[in-house]
């Protein structure tokens, strides 16, 4: 029996022999339980979790999703046409509206008498015929030492899709805010106003477009956006203009003409560019809502009534002011007789420094703050003299003959004024320098 039980044990169950069990399931089901316990650890650490799912999404393979790619191009191609759509649409709407203007003038220079011609762009605002343009398109007279441009001889009004050439008179012009209004009669035509919009509510970015007559060609449009609002900027005479920007294509025979919205409203009347080595896409146009009074009153009274002091001057200038003990202001040059501010106590050599509460440095100041009052409305100038500043209660008259507060003396000729001045005082005259 010891024999046979030994026999039995060695047979079935031999030492060197571990099974299957021993071999293969029990490091399997212990490699499942130690990973799920270290998995259940490493998750139940939110620090771990955390890096363990980071690394993860950083390890994960990109995917393109091209379904995705062709909705974004279809989107993009849609809005293309939605833009061109628009450009069509401005375009065939206000098309009708603007006209060429094309002037002949008259010009005298040291190489004799000749007939010269100029080109510009208007803007339909009425059905009987009333045009708004430039003052500058249509005031052609002006003098140098070389030449004499007489007023203009003619003026014509070319309209859209039609060769004819109409003649236009003159209505009325208005240097200081370079407009003018020209009329063509209408009697048997069906003209096409434009729509005025409003262009304190334009925006920086927003779609633009200019139409005119560039370079005298028939009407044109460009397209752009609008770079900027309340531009100031100022014109080669030294005008200043606050303007709206845009990178619209604006040209020689363009002023005049509309810088309109996505709706085809006329925000701006096309006026300046500037030109030159390295610039490109800068043009102004004068903000529609801020002509609205001036072109009624140019139909009404063919001029503009505006507040008048009656005066010219330059301005005192940093060095001007330092080397003679001056505040910065405008040098009273002259004043003229019967004026609001002769009539105050104005006197030449005066130097104003505000208008009401507004301080003013230039000539153009000066204007622009007594603009902002009516005829008839008593204002206070601070003025400097002899070393004392006192205020002289003005009441405004009315601009006789489009005369603005001017320029028409130089910084030589100031200086020259305070030099002899200097002189006098130091030889213990008590000649009054400013010659009031």
């Amino acid at each position: 029996m010891d024999n046979f039980n030994d026999g039995f044990k060695q047979s079935n169950f031999p030492k060197n022999d571990t099974g299957f069990s021993k071999q293969i399931l029990t490091p399997f089901l212990s490699g499942v339980l130690g990973a799920s316990l270290v998995l259940g650890v490493c998750f139940g650490v939110p620090n771990v979790k955390n890096k363990f799912l980071q690394t993860n999404e950083k390890t994960a393979p990109i995917e393109l999703n091209t379904s995705t790619s062709s909705s974004s191009i279809s989107a993009d191609l849609v809005d293309l046409v939605e833009y061109s759509n628009t450009s069509v649409a401005v375009a065939q709407k206000v098309l009708p509206s603007i006209v060429g203007i094309k002037i002949k003038y008259s010009v005298n220079s040291i190489f004799g008498a000749s007939e010269a011609e100029a080109t510009g762009s208007g803007i339909i605002i009425s059905k009987d015929g009333y045009i708004i343009t430039n003052n500058h398109v249509v005031s052609t007279e002006s003098s140098s030492s070389y030449y004499t441009i007489k007023e203009a001889s003619k003026m014509t009004v070319t309209l859209y899709n039609d060769t004819k050439e109409y003649e236009a008179t003159i209505i009325g012009t208005d240097p200081y805010t370079d407009l003018a209004v020209i009329k063509i009669d209408s009697s048997n035509l069906e003209l096409t106003p434009a729509t005025l919009g409003n262009s304190e509510n334009v925006k920086v970015g927003e779609f633009a477009m200019a139409i005119g007559c560039p370079l005298g060609l028939e009407i044109t449009v460009t397209s752009g956006i609008i770079s900027a609002v309340n531009r100031t900027v100022s014109s080669d005479d030294g005008a200043e203009y606050n303007c709206i920007q845009t990178d619209a294509a604006i040209n020689s025979g363009n002023s005049g003409g509309a810088l309109v919205n996505s709706n085809g409203e006329v925000i701006g009347i096309n006026t300046l560019k500037l030109s030159g080595t390295g610039v490109e896409g800068m043009g102004f146009a004068i903000p529609i809502s801020s002509t609205v009074d001036v072109i009624e009153q140019l139909i009404e009274f063919k001029t503009v009534k505006r507040p008048y002091i009656g005066i010219s001057g330059v301005p005192v200038d940093e060095d001007t002011a330092k080397r003679y003990n001056l505040p910065n202001g405008v040098y009273v040059y002259t004043v003229e007789k019967n004026s609001p501010a002769e009539t105050a106590g104005i006197q030449k050599g005066d130097v104003i420094t505000k208008i009401g509460d507004t301080e003013v440095t230039s000539v153009n100041e000066l204007n622009k703050a007594r603009n902002t009052y009516k005829i008839g409305d008593t204002v206070p100038l601070t003025v400097y003299r002899d070393g004392n500043t006192t205020e002289f209660p003005v009441t405004l008259g009315e601009t006789p003959s489009q005369d603005e507060e001017k320029t028409n003396a130089t910084n030589q000729e100031i200086e020259d004024a305070l030099l002899n001045k200097n002189n006098k005082q130091n030889n213990g005259s008590i000649f009054d320098f400013f010659n009031r």
